[in-house]
């Protein structure tokens, strides 16, 4: 059994490396594979929001069941199913066979995404809790740039179908792996609760809604921009890259601001705790001391949107690929601040026993009310107008989340005095 934390925390760090590259792979082959089976961009847009279909719909499921016993055995399912999955999107001959491939893809992954917090969450100190999880979502940034390397490489050698081969093989050994985590003692919630009742008491929750409002916002944002940013940077420098060049840049970038912008929020996230009221294993969920924590964490949050929105959209309509480059590079620095915090305050702003319900509440909403539609959209407004006026409907959303993350006064607590820890 693997019992030492250090241990789990990196195995589940590396599937969820495997999660991003899987998931990601897709849009680093998006323009061969759509010349191939012709599909228009509202088609390929549409292919997302068949990922996040089996994603969202199954999370809620996941999470209740998590929450009420053993968590291994569902993480090992969830990561044999994505993997086997991508592999067979490269067999696909027809655009809904390819849908259906990428509705497992998104059924495997919701498992995984929903539980394998919450164990991470159990076996770190509390002191550490944000750093640990800035670890874990590392994954996000290096995954999702790694998924564009390796897809953009393998597809320039051995076509489009390889590239998928190639990203769902690993997942698929490593899957019984999972069995093997020694799962730390929690607190089960009872099997009478059931899921209706527990997302309706998440939604009565002042900052847990909030955070998840915003990033639903920033999910449906930075969800099109992954999916079109490479077939964008081609089809607006024709002259300067390619597709194998262009997803090679955009990943190299997205590994390196993303590494930066991850690591860099988890430690500011620990930081702004320190200097806030102290919190220890035995503070109530729903403490003054604890909803001022939070009150931090999404200032982080909101700081790194307020960096991310102009950048990005002065990034759109530099006049050429490597000014992009670099005003994409800080861009992605503020968006991935907040990857450590936002989920943090997921597992810190519900009761214990309602964790994984709270994780898998976020993400049914994250993707219903944001990256669910915004890729297909942005396909079909890239059907209708110029391709940089589509492109930036997605700053004007980040700046959303940015207004909607800010921290509010009347919800920390306290007298006004220590009612927002600055971060």
């Amino acid at each position: 059994m693997i019992k030492n934390p250090k241990a789990i925390l990196a195995l589940l760090t590396g599937l969820n490396l495997l999660n991003y590259v899987d998931r990601m792979v897709l849009a680093a082959v998006l323009r061969p594979m759509s010349q191939e089976l012709d599909l228009s961009n509202a088609q390929a847009g549409f292919l997302a929001t068949a990922f996040l279909l089996g994603y969202f719909l199954t999370s809620p499921y996941f999470g209740a069941a998590a929450d009420r016993g053993r968590r291994s055995g569902l993480i090992a399912v969830g990561v044999l199913v994505w993997s086997v999955a991508t592999a067979a999107s490269g067999l696909s001959h027809n655009y809904y066979t390819l849908l259906l491939a990428r509705v497992f893809v998104g059924v495997g992954e919701a498992s995984y995404a929903t539980i394998a917090p919450t164990i991470i969450d159990d076996i770190t100190p509390a002191e550490s809790k944000s750093r640990a999880l800035a670890i874990f979502y590392l994954a996000l940034p290096v995954g999702s740039a790694l998924g564009y390397v390796v897809g953009g490489l393998v597809e320039s050698q051995y076509g489009w179908r390889t590239a998928f081969f190639f990203a769902g093989g690993p997942g698929a050994i490593l899957a019984l792996v999972c069995l093997l985590i020694a799962e730390p003692a929690r607190k089960l919630r009872e099997v009478k609760g059931n899921l209706v009742e527990g997302l309706r008491t998440l939604s009565r929750l002042p900052l847990f809604r909030r955070a998840v409002l915003g990033y639903c916002a920033y999910t449906a944002a930075l969800g099109a921009f992954a999916y079109w940013a490479p077939k964008f940077l081609v089809e607006r420098f024709p002259d300067d890259l390619t597709d194998g060049s262009a997803n090679i840049y955009f990943g190299g970038i997205t590994i390196i601001a993303g590494t930066i912008g991850t690591v860099a929020g988890g430690w500011w996230s620990d930081a702004a705790q320190r200097r806030g009221p102290v919190v220890t294993p035995d503070t109530p969920w729903d403490a003054v001391a604890n909803k001022i924590g939070i009150n931090a964490l999404l200032r982080v949050c909101a700081v790194g949107m307020v960096i991310a929105a102009p950048l990005s959209a002065a990034a759109f309509l530099m006049p050429s690929p490597w000014l992009f480059f670099g005003f994409a590079f800080v861009a992605e620095i503020g968006l991935f601040l907040s990857t450590s915090p936002v989920n943090a305050i997921g597992l810190r702003g519900v009761p214990p026993e309602m964790r994984a319900s709270a994780m898998a509440a976020m993400i049914f909403a994250i993707h219903l009310l944001g990256d669910l539609w915004s890729p297909f959209v942005l396909g079909v407004l890239n059907d209708h107008l110029i391709s940089t006026v589509a492109m930036l409907t997605l700053p004007v959303t980040f700046a959303v989340s940015a207004y909607t993350w800010w921290p509010r006064r009347a919800e920390a607590g306290g007298p006004p005095e220590a009612r927002v820890v600055s971060a």
